[in-house]
């Protein structure tokens, strides 16, 4: 995928609707290089399709890494609220020709398999438990 190609196929998306920011695109593609690095890690170094529910739990674990406890934030900031709307991205850039997907893939597959802001906080959110 050239980045060029990559960024041409953003700016087509961008100019046909407005649900998300063109910043959550590019950050797509860098948690689907971090997701497939991490699955190769568990696969002997071997590349293999990366499945809806890998690339949801890589998108979320990478946006904690880079992020923090702001993640959330920048989340809703670039318009992604739920799992739903990774798919929706994931889509338009198949469509676009610079994503790849398996006959089996489906928008479907991306249906709220957690929930997403929620899971973006969960990590810095104070314990709830109560001392005496």
């Amino acid at each position: 995928m050239q980045p060029t190609q990559f960024t041409d196929a953003v700016e087509a998306i961008s100019s046909n609707q407005e649900s998300y920011d063109s910043g959550a695109y590019y950050f797509l593609k860098d948690a689907l290089d971090f997701t497939v690095r991490r699955v190769m890690e568990s696969n002997d170094g071997k590349h293999r399709h990366v499945a809806a529910s890998e690339l949801l739990v890589g998108f979320r674990d990478f946006a904690i890494q880079e992020f923090g406890p702001m993640a959330s934030t920048m989340m809703t900031e670039w318009g992604i609220n739920t799992c739903s709307d990774i798919g929706s991205m994931v889509f338009e850039l198949i469509t676009e020709g610079v994503f790849g997907k398996q006959d089996s893939d489906t928008r479907e597959d991306f249906s709220e398999i957690f929930p997403l802001i929620e899971s973006l906080e969960a990590p810095f959110s104070p314990s709830k438990q109560l001392t005496n």
